[in-house]
């Protein structure tokens, strides 16, 4: 089992910056590729951005490339998303999610990929 928790959501102004974190804990020994997803009310969860275990590969939805940035530190099991020029479209619960056993250059845009989820943290953006 792999425990995910994240933090860093809030409210915050258009053209802001958050830095959401999220942090694993349990079987963390194997490789494993990390995700954030989003959901809006009233909206189907969608994805946002993923990492491979290397920290080599990441991918992105389009309409946050160039405004979002994934990372990790494997040392801390911590995956971080900077999220800068925030717009109200943005406004979602965004969800950290982890696919264990995974090659370190893997990265995953579905949900069904995925084999754990955080709670999620509330992101409003405020126009």
């Amino acid at each position: 089992q792999v425990q995910l928790v994240e933090s860093g959501g809030g409210l915050v102004q258009a053209g802001d910056s958050l830095r959401l974190s999220c942090a694993a804990s349990g079987r963390t020994s194997s490789n494993f590729g990390m995700g954030w997803f989003r959901q809006a009310p009233g909206k189907e969860r969608e994805f946002v951005s993923a990492v491979s275990w290397s920290g080599g590969n990441t991918d992105y939805v389009d309409s946050v490339k160039g405004r979002f940035t994934i990372s990790r530190d494997n040392a801390k099991n911590t995956v971080y998303l900077q999220m800068n020029s925030l717009k109200s479209e943005d406004t979602a619960v965004y969800y950290c999610a982890a696919a264990t056993r995974r090659p370190a250059w893997w990265t995953g845009t579905w949900s069904s990929q995925y084999d754990y989820w955080g709670q999620g943290t509330q992101v409003t953006v405020s126009s």
